[in-house]
């Protein structure tokens, strides 16, 4: 009974571009927390491309320092998989562990009654909100805009679109593809025509 059949057209969402900090403005938001603890929630958001609940999710056993990876378990669509870690994250992590030795998770946070639980989404959001007015950073800052700025960085430091969308844990290469319109790639790096209008 086809003819019975109600179909609504789909609403288009807005085409919207992330937003992208540029290289200095993320060496700014990483030294502004005073806490290292919060310098390297920052630092797992952008150097690993994490969403903001996989952060959250991180256990100790995912840090591999010997291979220099870390397991991410359980993703969105319910996927894992390995990504790179830093030789600075990895100097960062062992110190911070060595300091106040998370038991289980590797960032907690408290619970109402002040014992030590997972740190919550809100934590983390907390952190970025902080560091963000103490950097200066005029743009708004949330946890998923380290990770679109940690994919379009790769993008522009080389790294082809596949290995990022593996990175990033992408189920389809079109939600990668986004990034393609902000980062600054191609044979000529894009400039204002001001800029040589006026170039002697």
């Amino acid at each position: 009974m086809k003819e019975m059949r109600v179909v609504l057209p789909s609403i288009e969402q807005p085409k919207k571009l992330p937003v992208v900090l540029s290289h200095n403005e993320v060496r700014q938001l990483l030294k502004a927390p005073k806490l290292l603890k919060h310098r390297l929630v920052l630092a797992m958001l952008y150097g690993c491309g994490l969403r903001n609940f996989e952060l959250c999710n991180l256990h100790l056993k995912d840090l591999d320092f010997d291979r220099k990876m870390l397991h991410i378990r359980q993703g969105k669509g319910r996927k894992d998989r390995y990504v790179p870690l830093s030789q600075m994250q990895i100097r960062g992590l062992r110190k911070y562990i060595a300091a106040e030795p998370p038991t289980t998770w590797c960032f907690n946070g408290y619970d109402r009654e002040g014992n030590p639980s997972q740190l919550s989404t809100m934590g983390v959001q907390w952190i970025v909100r902080e560091a963000r007015k103490h950097s200066g950073i005029q743009k708004g800052i949330t946890p998923h805009i380290l990770r679109h700025s940690y994919a379009t960085h790769l993008l522009e430091m080389g790294l082809d679109i596949i290995s990022v969308k593996d990175l990033l844990g992408h189920a389809h290469i079109q939600t990668t593809l986004t990034y393609l319109h902000v980062a600054q790639l191609g044979r000529q790096k894009p400039f204002s025509p001001l800029d040589r209008l006026y170039k002697r």
